[in-house]
């Protein structure tokens, strides 16, 4: 039987960039950003975190004062400083971020008079692409420039798509933009996957809107993979990043951790066997992950 790192080397390409894309807030994209991406650094993979969203909330949840930030990534897209300058090291060994300021406000003004402006982030992306296994691009709440500059750089797409009600208003334009792109933009851009998060189970509207999201996005006409996976409205989740660490390091034991690590495995291709497996080394991964906390 092979262990479970070598069917993970074999199923994940290298450099896969993604963008994690919602044009409404409060859908849970940066949560689902730092999380997926904590968790896929501590199963051994070499990820690579860019904030794009000028409140710099993923900046912040991985611990770095958004307001002691003097360089973003406004740096590379708008005066072509190298990604490598601007990379920081994180709480986790193996997790990198490009961190956001409040530069970044300006930036869809900036941009317009531009080169080539649909791709300076792609330009900037590209040199170190294969140096990560995964590359996560935390998008602004918005079908701007930012967004744009995102879906040009990415091979896919994750969309994450709260329970509640209205959960689907606006998702028909986001997927007219994606399609866009894919026709004159980004040939190779695809849908990873749509994300549930906040869910509440004592409702049934929750179990209303879940039904409703996977009707949708199985139609013939969209035929898009909706993760089996199910975020929680959990409170650690909340909490986590008032104090600068992801999920896993601030509380692994909550149902909102237990979540995001099943999600990661889920996006890799494996499954709940996989995770049991391999939950020995999972622990020890946290473990280590803690121990580079300060």
């Amino acid at each position: 039987m092979l262990h479970v790192e070598h069917f993970i080397t074999c199923l994940i390409t290298m450099g896969k960039v993604i963008a994690i894309c919602n044009q409404k807030g409060g859908t849970g994209k940066t949560t689902s950003a730092v999380n997926l991406a904590a968790y896929l650094s501590l199963e051994g993979k070499k990820v690579l975190l860019i904030d794009l969203d000028a409140q710099a909330n993923a900046t912040s949840g991985l611990g770095i004062d958004k307001l002691k930030v003097s360089r973003s990534i406004y740096s590379a897209l708008l005066e072509d400083a190298p990604l490598t300058d601007l990379i920081l090291p994180t709480v986790i060994p193996n997790l990198f971020l490009v961190p956001a300021n409040i530069d970044l406000s300006g930036c869809e003004i900036e941009l317009v008079g531009v080169m080539a402006r649909e791709y300076r982030l792609q330009k900037a992306i590209q040199p170190v692409k294969d140096d990560f296994d995964f590359i996560f691009i935390d998008c602004p709440p918005s079908l701007g420039l930012s967004t744009i500059n995102a879906l040009c750089a990415a091979d896919s797409v994750c969309i994450p798509v709260q329970c509640e009600y209205y959960a689907l208003e606006g998702l028909g334009q986001l997927l007219n933009t994606i399609s866009l792109v894919r026709e004159n933009l980004n040939s190779h851009l695809n849908v990873e996957g749509v994300i549930l998060t906040m869910a509440d189970f004592r409702t049934n509207l929750t179990r209303e809107v879940i039904a409703e999201t996977r009707k949708y996005f199985s139609s013939d006409q969209l035929q898009v993979k909706v993760y089996n996976t199910i975020i929680p409205r959990n409170i650690r989740l909340s909490e986590a990043p008032g104090f600068g660490k992801p999920i896993a390091l601030y509380d692994k034991e909550s149902l909102g951790a237990k979540k995001y690590l099943e999600l990661s495995y889920e996006m890799l291709g494996l499954g709940v066997e996989a995770l049991d497996i391999n939950s020995h080394n999972s622990k020890s991964n946290i473990e280590l992950g803690e121990n580079n906390v300060q």
